[in-house]
């Protein structure tokens, strides 16, 4: 067995059998992944899918006019370029780097190739893919129909689920930009946050420091996305 403790880290690598692990570790390589950093444009071919060990990726949305939000967040728990497994070549949205970390690249055809000869890494791929849609679904859900403020929390707590720490690193205008709101917007969320003591805000830096009540103030859209990634993730997505 390969020595792949960190890329274990990764939910979908660690949750592959021993002899897949074996096929595909020698195809990864680490990178180096930094705050803003694009990893494709809307409609760019797809030349390399990512594992996440401790960053996250956000898909953005673009329209004509420039304006984007965030339809989803990927780290640790899966894998950004599934269109390249789907039959797709490229992908019709934004990958920027939310939280600066490391992941580990392989190139699409080969994952490709991995995804049409052998059955495990099909049906891991296809669960991840039912994990994210539900999380772009419900996305679109509270774009729609909730508050900023349980946006916010939304969207922090998914941060932090993807995180080793309590803290995320973003300004409020990146975060207003996530969203699809206005600045101002985010900035009147997150001092009613501060002002309750569950987090504290500075110079882009915000700190959790109740989890409890963020997850009592966030809207139901949280607790359907995590419990359908938890539920994958317990049945090891091959059970």
């Amino acid at each position: 067995m390969l020595d792949g403790s960190e890329m274990l880290k990764n939910h979908l690598l660690a949750a592959l059998s021993d002899e897949a692990q074996q096929r595909i570790f020698p195809k990864l390589k680490r990178v180096e992944l930094s705050l803003g950093d694009v990893i494709y444009e809307s409609g760019q071919t797809i030349e390399y899918v990512y594992f996440p060990v401790d960053c996250i990726i956000s898909l953005l949305y673009v329209t004509l006019n420039g304006s984007s939000a965030e339809i989803s967040v990927v780290g640790r728990e899966g894998m950004v370029g599934v269109a390249v497994v789907m039959g797709g070549e490229s992908t019709p949205n934004r990958l920027i780097v939310q939280s600066h970390g490391f992941a580990y690249r392989m190139p699409a055809k080969e994952l490709t190739s991995e995804f049409n000869n052998h059955s495990e890494t099909r049906v891991l791929m296809l669960r991840f893919t039912q994990a994210l849609i539900t999380q772009m679904s419900q996305t679109a859900v509270c774009n729609r129909h909730h508050s900023i403020d349980q946006q916010l929390c939304r969207w922090l707590l998914l941060s932090l689920d993807r995180l080793e720490c309590d803290q995320v690193n973003m300004t409020q205008e990146l975060i207003a930009n996530m969203l699809g709101v206005r600045r101002e917007g985010v900035t009147e969320a997150a001092g009613k946050l501060q002002k309750h003591g569950v987090i504290e805000y500075h110079r882009g830096h915000i700190t959790v420091l109740n989890r409890a009540k963020l997850e009592s103030l966030s809207c139901e859209c949280y607790s359907v996305v995590r419990n359908e990634t938890a539920g994958l993730e317990a049945r090891k997505y091959l059970s």
